[in-house]
């Protein structure tokens, strides 16, 4: 499995995500949008940088069950319930996703939602790896 992560100089800096992500596989997992349930199906996690880190973790959790590791991921998409919170939140989350997922960055995307499925969910992530 090859993952290329593309920056382009004309572009602005990537903070915490590239630009662009190519992979060579055999073997493509999609993953599910994970949020911050526990193993009994509450939400955990009063704020959202405590509620990111177990929603990436639920996300990287699905992934190891699949046989990959945080570098395999090729894209992420992150919905968050309060953009404005996110961005105050940012250096914390990237801080958050270093200590889980490293820093190989994946092809990234923030959208703001009205709201996730379960309503005390502030943020929701999915993914797409690519596996030898």
């Amino acid at each position: 499995m090859s993952l290329e992560r593309i920056n382009p100089a004309e572009l602005s800096p990537p903070t915490g995500f590239s630009h662009a992500v190519t992979a060579t596989g055999s073997r493509l997992v999609l993953l599910a949008g994970q949020t911050a349930l526990d193993g009994a199906g509450r939400v955990v996690g009063e704020d959202l940088p405590a509620q990111f880190a177990t929603a990436l973790g639920n996300l990287l959790a699905a992934l190891k069950a699949a046989g990959g590791a945080p570098a395999d991921l090729a894209r992420v998409t992150v919905y968050a319930a309060d953009v404005a919170d996110y961005r105050a939140h940012a250096p914390e989350l990237g801080r958050i996703w270093r200590r889980l997922a490293g820093r190989d960055y994946p092809a990234m995307a923030v959208i703001g939602v009205v709201r996730l499925w379960d309503e005390a969910a502030l943020v929701e992530l999915d993914g797409l790896a690519v596996l030898d």
